[in-house]
């Protein structure tokens, strides 16, 4: 179980760290508008990743066990696709994408959250990450309470991320804030997160 708890934590985390447009944007609606909308676009993003968590879990443990006679090969597969996002996360971290922050002063609570929890819907990469985590044996999910688990520690890394991010935008550190979302912190954090998929995806191989 523990081993489980930690898994979640640390896929949750790796997801999530990479400062991107996404973040850029947190940390932009929690400067001009509030801490409490830009926690909400956080929540937003976090609860997508949650529930990408858990159809992994649930679709993947099924699809995992009716593969089992090419689990060989299934692993091998994801270990292949965690590397390729490990890669992809290095690669954005060098070449980060600026977010527009015009236009935040009227956003609610309700319009952030919907936003970004649509931004990151439409990220096929995330539900990619979580079902390779999850058939590739990455964590060793047996029934539903460890399933439960690792998807509640996925979504309060996530969580715990994003409103630190939304933090930083309403005033916790204004030279934390622009390191951040400026282009060390950006590599900092994507260089951290795609070696952490990377330790991830060899897992199962060690």
């Amino acid at each position: 179980m523990l081993d489980v708890l930690i898994s979640g934590l640390v896929t949750g985390y790796a997801i999530a760290v990479p400062v991107g447009a996404v973040a850029v944007m947190i940390i932009a609606v929690s400067s001009q508008v509030s801490w409490r909308t830009g926690a909400a676009a956080g929540l937003g993003t976090a609860t997508v990743d949650g529930a990408y968590a858990t159809v992994a879990v649930v679709a993947g443990t099924v699809v995992s066990r009716a593969l089992e006679p090419v689990s060989s090969v299934l692993t091998a597969a994801s270990v292949v696709v965690l590397l390729v996002i490990a890669a992809l996360t290095l690669v954005h971290a060098f070449r980060p994408e600026r977010a527009d922050g015009r236009s935040l002063e009227h956003w609610t609570p309700l319009r952030a959250w919907l936003t970004f929890a649509a931004i990151t819907a439409i990220n096929p990469a995330t539900v990619l990450y979580f079902a390779a985590i999850v058939l590739g044996g990455t964590v060793d999910i047996d029934g539903p309470a460890e399933g439960s688990v690792f998807v509640a520690a996925a979504f309060a890394a996530s969580a715990s991320w994003q409103l630190f991010v939304a933090g930083i935008g309403s005033g916790l550190g204004h030279w934390l804030g622009n390191w951040l979302a400026g282009p060390r912190g950006r590599r900092t954090t994507g260089v951290v997160a795609a070696a952490a998929i990377a330790a991830l995806a060899l897992k199962p191989l060690l």
